[in-house]
């Protein structure tokens, strides 16, 4: 480094530390620095003893004795005002400060080191904090940023700075106090109670802390400050001690076969705990291998600054169909150091797959296809291949089948076998042979994925299949079926029901038919082998527990006589009408009713019968023929089936039967002469006593709820 490098004159207008009054005739001469601001040029560091600069100071009395101080421990100002590293030196900061004292003069200067990791604050000003002070004005604990480079080794303690104080006499001291100090991480610093040098006792992490606040102050031996506190800022200077880490060891990246060169493929980025101001966090990708190398080993690049991985090979090599394999591993290297040989490095593995484009149309295996089918049946009659050369499992080699000619009828459909591409061209409605014993379709077969602009289907997309329809035995079909008829029940056994009619669809064979009873739950039913006629072999009841909602339905079953026989099935369904056989009764049989009863509405019975309307409801229920029982009972109608049965005086405890005549509204009319069974027991608070082994024990309001809600009902 040359003597005399460039000096700014940019002066301060600011006020300056200054000892002493001006005679009136020094106007023409400030007392200090005559110039308070410096640049040097960095340049990786200082070699030791050689000049940097010329300070201009002037006490305007001489300059005799005058003491230079400078706040970076390594640096020098000789007797002739020239600072110098005491040695090499490459930790200097961005700024040091140059105090300069005699008995007439008290000033500081700043010296910017150009090149060096920037600190702040930067400014004289900001660091003595002097603000807009008054001229003149004095303040005599000045307090220098300090600079420690991180994991020094020993020995220790090290000074790293000197605090000066213009007002420190005998009985005063200096304190350090802060986080670092006096606080934690207690005892990283300390400071010369008498000198005010400031030293570190141990190695230091900047990725741990960066930047130490701590203050400074002088007090008396009484421990009264004298001054201060003043903040003094000790920042660690960073070393390159973290390697570029990559947050996952493996990426993942794709590029479509055909994208043009220079096609951002992905982005690498590697992260570095170093001081990101400094060219220990400046970082610089390369990559160090390619796997597979052919056809190029260099078919991608990585920007050094940016790790973009971008495509280099052209578009036209690079196509999955014809590349060696669909996936390249690319090892990436990130250096620090800006890429420099004493950086450090982390490596992380990029996979690229080739991903394809619909570049391929599908062809069919073959132009012509045949099948055959029995007529009648359903299901898939042959499976249609295909060549792909795209990707498989992917939109573009996915193929989809269409029937764009022959499908009359809709008979047939082709769908996309999932597992092997194939088209599985299936029989939906079964076909005739004596209709259409062949059958020509027109196959076409098309990706799921559109084909790109300059790739089109050819005739090989295209196939033709030939059906043919074999012919099978097929079963007497009924018509119609189901075969409905009406009858009513309990005709006489041997009436004819229905005549069965069943035909065969072998239109060109002359075959005869059979009829067979195949279901009769009943058993009411038989049937003439030949002629088909139903006749009845026992009496039709409606009430059967056979028959449902006044139908029964019989199964039989026709039988051909071709080789082998076929069989066809139909169903015959009776709808019966309803004759008046069956008496109507009355509920509940039972009745209970106390002696003292004062509510002498005994039960409200209910009229019920097997048959339907017309030959049901209205009912009547009255008193039996019985002489007398007019005289103790009356029975009163409540609607077309109920009727109130009413005491018409209390009786004494016993059990009596009611005879009751029950008459329905057929026609023939039908009657029932009944009765129920009353019993009149004891109640004593609520309850009834019957004093007999079938009675059940209930409350009398629970007997008149019961009768109230049989009414409601209705």
């Amino acid at each position: 480094m040359e003597m005399g490098a460039r000096i700014l004159a940019a002066f301060l207008l600011s006020q300056v530390f200054c000892a002493g009054a001006q005679e009136e005739g020094e106007i023409d001469c400030t007392p200090g620095f005559q110039v308070k601001e410096y640049q040097v040029q960095y340049n990786g560091g200082f070699p030791a003893g050689e000049p940097l600069l010329q300070v201009a100071f002037n006490d305007c009395k001489g300059n005799q004795d005058v003491q230079f101080e400078v706040s970076h421990p390594d640096f020098v100002v000789d007797e002739e005002g020239r600072l110098s590293p005491r040695r090499d030196v490459i930790d200097s900061g961005t700024v040091m400060f140059i105090h300069g004292q005699s008995i007439h003069s008290d000033d500081m200067a700043q010296v910017d080191i150009l090149g060096a990791p920037p600190r702040s604050p930067q400014t004289l000003r900001e660091i003595l904090g002097l603000g807009q002070i008054p001229y003149r004005q004095r303040r005599s604990l000045l307090v220098p940023p300090m600079f420690v480079p991180e994991n020094q080794r020993p020995p220790f303690p090290r000074s790293i700075g000197k605090v000066i104080s213009a007002d420190m006499e005998e009985n005063h001291v200096f304190h350090l106090t802060g986080k670092g100090a006096d606080q934690d991480p207690k005892g990283v610093f300390r400071i010369n109670r008498l000198t005010g040098e400031v030293a570190v006792q141990r190695p230091l992490d900047r990725e741990a802390i960066a930047m130490y606040y701590l203050q400074v102050s002088t007090t008396d031996l009484s421990g009264k400050v004298v001054e201060g506190p003043v903040a003094l800022e000790v920042s660690v200077i960073d070393q390159n001690d973290n390697r570029p880490i990559f947050q996952e060891s493996r990426y993942a990246g794709e590029v479509l076969e055909g994208s043009p060169t220079g096609t951002t493929v992905m982005t690498m980025t590697a992260y570095d705990a170093d001081d990101p101001n400094t060219e220990n966090a400046v970082l610089r990708y390369h990559i160090s291998k390619q796997s597979p190398s052919k056809p190029s080993p260099n078919m991608f690049y990585i920007d050094p600054e940016k790790g973009d991985i971008v495509t280099v090979i052209s578009s036209s090599l690079l196509d999955r169909e014809t590349l060696p394999t669909t996936q390249y591993e690319l090892e990436i290297v990130a250096k620090d150091m800006a890429g420099s040989d004493v950086g450090l490095t982390g490596t992380a593995t990029a996979t690229i797959t080739i991903t394809d484009k619909n570049d391929h149309a599908p062809e069919f295996t073959h132009s012509l296809f045949q099948a055959t089918v029995d007529e009648g049946s359903t299901g898939v009659i042959v499976n249609l291949t295909v060549d792909d050369r795209d990707d498989p499992a992917t939109g573009a080699w996915r193929a989809v089948y269409s029937i764009i000619n022959g499908n009359v009828g809709q008979s047939f459909e082709v769908h996309t076998n999932p597992d092997n591409n194939e088209g599985m061209l299936s029989v939906v409605k079964p076909l005739d042979y004596e209709n259409t014993a062949y059958h020509t379709l027109l196959i076409k077969v098309e990706n799921e994925d559109p084909l790109v602009p300059d790739v089109g289907y050819g005739p090989s997309s295209t196939a033709t299949v030939h059906v043919t329809v074999l012919d099978v035995n097929e079963g007497p079909m009924f018509f119609p079926d189901p075969m409905v008829v009406t009858k009513r029940e309990n005709v006489p056994v041997g009436s004819f029901v229905a005549t069965l009619n069943a035909t065969d669809p072998d239109i060109l064979q002359t075959q005869s038919i059979r009829f067979a009873l195949l279901k009769d739950p009943a058993g009411w039913l038989t049937v003439n082998p030949v002629k088909g006629t139903v006749n009845t072999t026992a009496i039709l009841d409606r009430e059967s527990p056979f028959v449902r909602n006044n139908m029964y339905s019989a199964v039989f079953m026709a039988t051909d006589n071709g080789s082998p026989p076929a069989t066809g099935t139909g169903t015959l369904v009776i709808t019966l009408e309803d004759d008046n056989d069956n008496a109507p009764y009355v509920s509940p049989s039972v009745a209970r009713v106390c002696e003292d009863a004062k509510d002498l509405n005994v039960v409200v019975l209910g009229g019920q019968d097997k048959d339907i309307y017309p030959n049901a409801e209205p009912f009547s229920i009255e008193l039996g023929k019985q002489p007398g029982l007019e005289k103790t009972w009356k029975v009163s109608r409540i609607n077309n089936t109920h009727a109130q049965v009413t005491l018409l005086h209390n009786l004494k405890r016993a059990n009596y039967n009611l005879p009751l005549l029950v008459t329905d509204s057929g026609v023939p009319q039908l009657s029932n002469s009944t009765e129920i069974k009353v019993q009149v027991c004891t109640c004593k608070k609520n309850k009834m006593d019957c004093n007999s082994a079938w009675l059940v024990r209930s409350s009398m309001p629970l007997c008149l709820g019961l009768a109230l809600l049989s009414i409601l009902c209705l």
